[in-house]
């Protein structure tokens, strides 16, 4: 069978450490976990027929990205990779920002193209020469895409993801590659594993760190808040939204309810609109607080321009630390 878009990727369950990857039947292997858009490339398998480039919802978004859909027509026909859609800043660090300009583009596709390059991290081939690679073991598939790698002699746009079954490498590229923007954890999978469209089968674990920031909203009221709105100053002294918690637990929230102060109507957010999560348009109409408590918190490290984008963790009211304790925007940290 030949496969036709739109096919659902494989997901990933998330776990808070490494499993083990010593004497598992079969082994297992570990990828680095970029932080870029899902996509699976088709090439096609008549001449004439384009090129395609599907979202993990299914969109095809080939005319957004035209530089990829060029540099495919040099791969072999048939062809259908999975993998990770990334745009390099400037200073040759993955880009989520530049990425959505390039995943809303419309009729300036090209010229952003031009200017912020895409670049196609292919961790698993799906099809090879027309024929459905879907029941072969892991280990199976990735020996053909190394093969492709090698072959074509494939360079930028195409990256080969590297991948290890070595644990102390897997522990390198967890909690020495994320310090990296752009890489946020590592995924495993099972050697033996067949490729499952749809079904969360890997196993992907994120760095996460814990730091500080201040409490300057909260969502529900004073007396039950529910989420925290998070903030810390930049270089010009303004208050900036930096992140907001998963819902508060019971225990946690009474206890950190009794410290909350209502704001003032000096406080740097009155008027400021906000929504719900990090890509949303859905309004948010939190309740303003005196932003003097600062909350410790742990967070991946997904971030773009000091905001992170994945909700955060409350883990406790600091009520030993001031404003001077937290970090500035921007801080990884």
């Amino acid at each position: 069978m030949v496969l036709r878009p739109p096919v659902e990727p494989m997901l990933a369950q998330a776990r808070e450490t490494l499993p083990p990857l010593a004497g598992v039947p079969g082994g297992m292997a570990v990828q680095p976990k970029f932080d870029g858009f899902r996509a699976l490339l088709y090439t096609p398998l008549r001449a004439g027929d384009p090129v395609l480039l599907q979202t993990r919802r299914g969109a095809l978004v080939q005319d957004r990205f035209p530089d990829l859909a060029a540099a495919a027509r040099t791969l072999p026909a048939g062809l259908v990779l999975d993998g990770e859609l990334a745009v390099l800043d400037p200073h040759g660090q993955l880009s989520f920002t530049a990425l959505q300009r390039r995943a809303t583009a419309g009729r300036n596709a090209r010229v952003l193209a031009a200017e912020m390059p895409a670049h196609f991290i292919a961790f698993d081939v799906l099809q090879s020469d027309g024929q459905e690679l879907l029941d072969e073991p892991f280990a199976r598939r990735r020996e053909v895409l190394e093969d492709l790698f090698t072959s074509y002699r494939l360079a930028p746009p195409w990256t080969l993801c590297p991948s290890t079954t070595d644990p102390a490498i897997a522990d390198e590229w967890l909690y020495e590659w994320t310090d990296v923007p752009g890489v946020e954890g590592v995924v495993v999978k099972s050697l033996t594993g067949r490729y499952r469209p749809g079904v969360r089968g890997w196993t992907k674990v994120r760095r996460r760190n814990t730091t500080e920031a201040l409490i300057g909203g909260v969502t529900g009221t004073l007396r039950r808040p529910q989420v925290l709105l998070l903030g810390r100053y930049d270089t010009t002294g303004r208050l900036r939204l930096v992140g907001k918690t998963v819902p508060l637990k019971p225990g946690p929230a009474r206890d950190l309810a009794g410290h909350l102060t209502a704001a003032g109507p000096d406080h740097p957010w009155t008027g400021v609109r906000f929504t719900a999560s990090w890509n949303s348009r859905t309004p948010l109409e939190p309740a303003l607080v005196a932003p003097v408590l600062v909350a410790e918190f742990s967070a991946d490290v997904s971030q773009d321009d000091g905001v992170w984008r994945h909700p955060l963790r409350y883990e406790r009211l600091r009520l030993d630390a001031t404003e001077a304790d937290v970090p500035p925007v921007g801080d990884r940290q």
